[in-house]
């Protein structure tokens, strides 16, 4: 099943249990706008390579667009449509005034240089500039960009428009950006594994947690885990697996990573490989990294009572419906890795203000929004005995039908 065909599915189903008007779900689900650019780019050898772009801008009934920009080989059409409207329903059940939006590059950034992905984030922003902006549709970072290519995407769209630092957001602190927003989706994934333990009368010290992807997302949710006193069994990244029973030190595998450029050789754990970290027998399994990694054919060996989803899509429908069957909690991407947006949410405000909130501000708004958030989705699972996943979508679609209507638009 496609990323799309999937979303649509999960809408669906709500949209069954809401009695929605055809025509609404039609208007709900088909996006805004489309767009596909060619970015060709200059390499260092003095060659032109052509790359393709893309931005999908989903819904705007509940205020700009917002959603990442992903440089990564599997990009495409229908893979940014999907998380375009992800973020739709994601900003609706953190209940912040966005609508939603996706955008990305099909390139390996790690065949890049740092000049040729300059280059190619200048070149993006020469096809796109006329369809977003502060009022519009504000892109953020997401898998193979981060601070420094929104740096050079604000520096470029001011060429055309001027002066407007919230056209984007996650960027460098000394570039408009806000504190805490680098941290903001692990430490929300974090934030929500804990109120979730606590609600299943679990003890964080009694937790063994196993993480697939220590990037930005999976390094922030480690930390948080390891100081609330879970224990740390597992992490992952491209060069496989690497398990220790008694526990593993988030400050050793960061130092390593520095050192070495990758988990590759660390040598106080087990090598093993990423399909096995998702079988281990853990309490809480966290995906953050790429989508699609639960499947129907690995579904049954997954033995963690406990699935946080903070990657977008990791685990396909059928392996959904399974884990439901088998009474797998599953916290789904729309609430689990809501924090970066939260937070980008706050810059945004920020740069509107031309006025920036100290650290802790930000932390104490994200911990009041993520809390509000978790327990309306948490009360609605629970009074209608349906799944975390399904509470989301129903808030969400509940939310975004109520602004168009509201709005006029329907």
């Amino acid at each position: 099943m496609k990323s799309f065909a999937a979303v649509e599915r999960y809408f669906n189903q709500a949209a069954d249990r809401l009695g929605l008007d055809p025509a609404i779900r039609e208007l709900m689900m088909i996006p805004y706008r489309e767009i596909q650019v060619q970015v060709p780019v200059e390499m260092d050898d003095g060659t032109v390579r052509p790359f393709v772009g893309y931005r999908v801008q989903h819904n705007n009934a509940r205020g700009p667009m917002k959603g990442g920009l992903r440089f990564h080989p599997q990009v495409d059409l229908d893979e940014v449509r999907s998380l375009a409207a992800l973020m739709t329903w994601k900003c609706a059940v953190v209940n912040i005034p966005f609508g939603g939006a996706k955008g990305g590059i099909a390139v390996d950034p790690r065949h890049l240089s740092t000049k040729e992905k300059e280059r190619l984030t200048r070149k993006f922003v020469d096809g796109i500039h006329e369809v977003i902006g502060p009022d519009t549709d504000i892109p953020a970072p997401d898998m193979g960009t981060n601070a420094e290519v929104m740096a050079w995407f604000m520096n470029h769209y001011a060429r055309y428009h001027g002066f407007s630092p919230a056209c984007i957001t996650g960027k460098p602190v000394e570039m408009y950006g806000s504190p805490g927003r680098e941290e903001a989706t692990g430490r929300g994934v974090g934030i929500f594994t804990l109120k979730l333990l606590s609600r299943l009368g679990r003890l964080p010290s009694q937790t063994t947690v196993a993480i697939q992807g220590f990037g930005n997302v999976g390094t922030h949710t480690a930390e948080f885990l390891r100081a609330a006193d879970c224990k740390l069994v597992a992490v992952s990244d491209v060069t496989g697996a690497y398990y220790a029973p008694a526990g593993l030190n988030v400050r050793e595998l960061e130092s390593h990573i520095i050192k070495h450029g990758s988990l590759s050789g660390f040598p106080k754990a087990e090598h093993i490989t990423n399909e096995d970290l998702l079988t281990l027998e853990v309490d809480v399994l966290i995906p953050a990294a790429i989508g699609g990694v639960l499947t129907e054919e690995n579904a049954g060996k997954v033995k963690a009572s406990i699935i946080i989803e903070a990657a977008n899509e990791p685990i396909r429908p059928e392996a959904d419906d399974l884990f439901e069957e088998r009474g797998i909690l599953v916290l789904p991407d729309l609430l689990a890795n809501a924090g970066g947006v939260t937070v980008s949410y706050f810059e945004w405000v920020q740069n509107r203000q031309i006025f920036q909130w100290a650290h802790n501000r930000v932390r104490q708004e994200l911990d009041r929004v993520l809390d509000q958030a978790f327990e309306t989705i948490w009360n609605r699972s629970k009074d209608e005995n349906i799944s975390l996943r399904q509470a989301c979508y129903l808030v969400a679609i509940e939310r975004v039908a109520r602004a168009m209507h509201l709005g006029g638009i329907v």
